[in-house]
């Protein structure tokens, strides 16, 4: 549906009004924060269950220590030359106005405290290096504005040194959660994951009854018994995906999608109630033990069920994970078919699907659309697909293509390695953040704003599923409808006609048959 008249509704006078350094509101944001962890959230995860006696004390030496054991971290604090390439790249900055959500100031609240401890200049001429004590305030600052910061790197994209914002953001909050102060929101995340292999809570009993009511939907919708698998030993295919597809729209119009492709194209798959997740919060706490853990749950899955391949669905920190880092942390995968990508993306799947000539479409399906697609951040900055330079841009886009008859790109500086961030990742995605999460999807949806404008857009997809819920939630503050937010596999879904499949073509005819 195109955008309504709601009084709640947020436009900009242009794209180029939008982008521009806003007049700046310091403190703007300083009271915003999200909801602090309890014990329950932070010691399953190997943490503190609350801030310790000697914080500060463990708190320099871990920064210590990361610096220590990673050097790009060592080099992020020590290049900045204060510039400014970065100042208007941050959609948090642009929507909020607080000078401390310029990438710039947010490093530098590390940066200044590293500088005291670690730097010659730091330690004994403080005052000219804008080195800091780290005090219970300063610990707070962090605690705010490392939470207002969605390690999109789209910073990172313009600084001429290559500064990786996300990697210092991704630092200070392991810092945090090691002496006690962690988010509620990822650390509890993490914590069912860690129980019952997702981030829902779901156990493998009521997984299995909503795998199968799915079944039941797309019987009545096709005529046809697709499969939605789970636990099933010996299949060609572990599927991946983010746990929002068994539960919410339009994540699961997006597996229903992934179904049909699998069913069309003739290839054995599975769903594991072990590792039933796709997402890894791990990440966005900078935590490497937890990455890995929930990682080595995937390689346990593909070995106890014996798969060949391992597919991921449409999450786009999780394709992050599994493209950079999947194998380093829970490699090798020389259990699988080394024919393919490991792991492959449904994208890639469904890509050489259509190129195959495998499956049947007709794009007038999604006629009622006309469509523009988000190019999700750690997609976009973090990996590739089908094994070649932007892939992970021209995958989707073909697919899009192939479905639909409808798309338009939206303005070619927010797109692609530029895309702007929905405003909810990097661990954001919580009600507490709501206000931030609004002004921080501003210059994303400005951009959208203007290709409805242009060209009449209605709905626009994407293939992470932080980004879709997080739309679905904002959207609606720009004059759209909550469900104008879609998963590329839904409108593969829409459009996919399966071989025997019943047909509204077919309804009349069968209809006077019946009559006769």
């Amino acid at each position: 549906m195109a955008p309504n008249d709601m009084s709640e509704k947020i436009t900009s006078n242009s794209i180029d009004d939008a982008f521009k350094i806003p007049q700046l509101e310091c403190g703007a944001m300083a009271d915003t924060k999200s909801f602090a962890a309890a014990p329950a959230h932070n010691e399953p995860l190997g943490f503190p269950g609350e801030l310790i006696d000697n914080w500060q004390e463990v708190a320099i030496a871990k920064m210590g220590e990361l610096a220590e054991k990673n050097r790009a971290f060592q080099v992020y604090l020590d290049t900045c030359v204060k510039c400014g390439a970065c100042t208007d790249k941050c959609h948090y900055f642009l929507g909020t106005a607080d000078p401390k959500n310029m990438p710039v100031a947010r490093q530098d609240l590390l940066r200044s405290v590293y500088r005291r401890y670690y730097t010659f200049a730091g330690k004994y001429f403080p005052w000219l290096v804008g080195a800091r004590d780290l005090t219970r305030e300063v610990l707070d600052e962090w605690y705010t504005y490392y939470h207002q910061c969605s390690q999109c790197r789209r910073c990172s994209v313009a600084c001429p040194y290559g500064i990786d914002t996300a990697e210092i953001s991704m630092a200070a909050r392991e810092i945090l959660d090691t002496v006690g102060m962690g988010q509620k929101y990822c650390n509890e995340i993490i914590a069912k994951l860690k129980k019952t292999g997702n981030n829902l809570g779901l156990n493998p009993k009521a997984l299995r009854a909503t795998l199968e009511d799915l079944e039941e939907d797309l019987e009545e919708e096709t005529g046809i018994a697709v499969k939605l698998p789970l636990d099933v030993k010996g299949a060609d295919i572990l599927l991946i995906t983010p746990s929002a597809d068994f539960f919410a729209e339009p994540h699961i119009d997006g597996l229903l999608g992934y179904a049909k492709v699998f069913h069309a194209a003739g290839v054995s798959w599975t769903i594991s109630s072990y590792a039933s997740e796709a997402a890894n919060f791990g990440m966005f706490i900078g935590s490497y033990e937890n990455m890995r853990e929930v990682s080595w749950r995937i390689r346990q899955a593909a070995k106890d069920l014996g798969v060949k391949r391992i597919v991921f669905g449409e999450c786009g920190h999780a394709w992050r994970v599994g493209y950079s880092f999947l194998n380093t942390l829970a490699g090798p995968f020389d259990f699988l078919d080394q024919n393919y990508p490991i792991p492959q993306h449904i994208m890639e799947f469904t890509s050489d699907a259509i190129d195959d000539g495998i499956l049947k479409i007709d794009k007038s399906k999604n006629d009622e659309f006309v469509m523009t697609y988000h190019d999700s951040c750690n997609v976009a900055r973090g990996s590739s697909m089908g094994r070649k330079e932007g892939g992970q841009f021209d995958l989707p886009r073909k697919v899009l293509q192939a479905v639909c008859n409808h798309f338009y790109e939206m303005e070619q500086d927010t797109i692609r390695e530029n895309t702007f961030c929905c405003g909810g990742g990097g661990g954001l995605l919580t009600d507490d953040l709501m206000d931030l999460r609004i002004k921080g999807a501003k210059p994303r949806m400005t951009a959208l704003q203007q290709v409805t404008k242009d060209h009449g857009v209605t709905h626009m997809a994407a293939i992470c599923a932080i980004c879709k819920t997080q739309f679905s939630k904002v959207m609606p503050k720009y004059g759209y409808e909550m469900d104008d937010i879609m998963s590329v596999h839904q409108l593969v879904a829409n459009a996919v006609i399966l071989d025997g499949q019943e047909t509204e073509d077919d309804a009349p005819e069968t209809a006077a048959t019946e009559e006769k």
